[in-house]
C-alpha cells in the first residue's frame, strides 16, 4: 500500500508501518489537501478498497514533508490521505477534509501475504508489496512463518499495542 520509505529505522517494523497521529504539532500544512512542499519518493498503480468495498484501480503517492510522510490515496474520484509522523512519538493519522484536521487512526492491519495494508478495520486497504517487501527484507527471518501485522491507537494517535498471527484478537481491527 504505501510504506516505502520512512526515517527512522530504529523502531520495530510493525509500528513504523502503522503507528499513530496529531501531524499538526508536526507542523505540517495542507491547502485544499495538498501538501506544502512535499518531495515524491514514489508513485504506485495498485488496488484500494473503501468501507469494504471490491477493490477497485488506484494510485498511491508517498511524499516527504520534512518530519511527516504521507501517502495519497487516489480512488477514481475520491482521495484519501494518511500521514506519519514519528517526532516526538510515532503516530498516524487520517486527513479529514470537511474539518481540515488530521484524525487519529483506530488500527492498522498489515497481512503479508496479499500484500495489503488496511486502516480502521476496511475502512481504507490497498495493495502495496513494495513496502512489505521493504519490511521483509528487513527483517528476515523474524517474519518468517508470520502473516498478520496488528497494531491499535489510542484516542491520541499513540499505539496502544500491536500484535501478531495468533496473538492478535479476533474483535481488534
Amino acid at each position: 500500500m504505501f510504506l516505502i520509505l520512512l526515517r527512522s529505522m530504529r523502531r520495530p517494523p510493525l509500528v513504523r508501518l502503522i503507528a499513530g497521529t496529531a501531524l499538526v504539532s508536526a507542523g505540517l500544512l495542507l491547502i485544499d489537501g495538498a501538501p506544502l512542499h512535499a518531495e515524491p519518493l514514489y508513485t504506485l498503480s495498485t488496488l484500494c478498497s473503501v468501507a469494504g468495498s471490491p477493490s477497485s484501480p488506484c494510485t498511491v503517492e508517498a511524499m516527504d514533508q520534512g518530519s511527516v510522510t504521507l501517502y495519497r490515496h487516489r480512488i477514481g474520484n475520491k482521495e484519501t490521505v494518511i500521514g506519519i509522523s514519528e517526532d516526538p512519538y510515532v503516530r498516524m493519522g487520517q486527513w479529514n477534509p470537511a474539518t481540515s484536521s488530521w484524525q487519529p487512526l483506530k488500527s492498522a492491519t498489515a497481512r503479508l501475504s496479499s500484500n495489503t495494508v488496511c486502516f480502521n478495520g476496511t475502512d481504507l486497504c490497498v495493495v502495496n508489496p513494495n513496502y512489505l517487501n521493504s519490511l521483509r527484507q528487513e527483517k528476515g527471518a523474524a517474519l518468517n512463518g508470520r502473516d498478520l501485522l496488528k497494531v491499535t491507537f489510542g484516542s491520541d494517535g499513540r499505539v496502544n499495542a500491536y500484535c501478531y498471527d495468533d496473538g492478535c484478537p479476533a474483535t481488534a481491527s
